[in-house]
């Protein structure tokens, strides 16, 4: 019972904190209150799928900052790279020099839980040009990346690698390790 409660009490956290940011945290009455109806029934119904073991793991305060940095920094040098790519791509007058693929990728060994897994895949996803479609993991434990990558420029899967995911997954391994 316990372990379920500070598993809800961790994602309503999480979900507030998020609300809060949405609406600029202000301070009227009404945002408060919506704001911890929604968060109590995101988290009633999250809470099992997003909590596994313990509950308040991202709470520790070098992991936050970690992960603000991440946010506000890399990912968003990350996404402005892919933006320069794919303006250069839409604004050529021959679109069909552009090669669509769908690649495999290794993923880091030093990324095993699945919170991080998901986290590689989508700021995969939510950069232009790049979808990952799945994550799965071979026989040998090591986990890939099937992405779909609107112009694909090699065929070495180590360069694509580095070219997809930059240092994304590099600082991500940092925030899940």
């Amino acid at each position: 019972m316990f372990k379920k409660f500070t598993a809800w009490l961790s994602t309503f956290i999480l979900c507030f904190l998020f609300w809060m940011e949405l609406v600029g945290f202000s301070t009227l009455p009404r945002e408060l209150i919506m704001g911890t109806i929604v968060s109590a029934g995101a988290a009633a119904f999250a809470s099992r799928f997003f909590i596994h073991s313990n509950a308040f793991y991202m709470f520790n305060p070098v992991r936050l900052i970690l992960l603000l940095f991440y946010g506000v920094v890399i990912f968003f040098i990350e996404v402005i790279k892919a933006n320069i790519a794919m303006v250069k791509i839409v604004l050529n007058p021959h679109l069909s020099d552009y090669n669509s693929a769908i690649v495999r990728i290794k993923g880091s060994d030093s990324i095993k839980s699945e919170y991080g897994l998901a986290m590689v895949g989508n700021s995969i996803t939510l950069t232009p040009g790049t979808i990952t479609m799945d994550v799965a993991e071979d026989k040998d434990g090591h986990n890939y990346y099937y992405v779909h990558w609107f112009d694909c420029v090699t065929k070495d899967r180590e360069k694509a690698a580095d070219m997809i995911k930059g240092t994304m997954e590099k600082w991500i391994a940092k925030i899940w390790k």
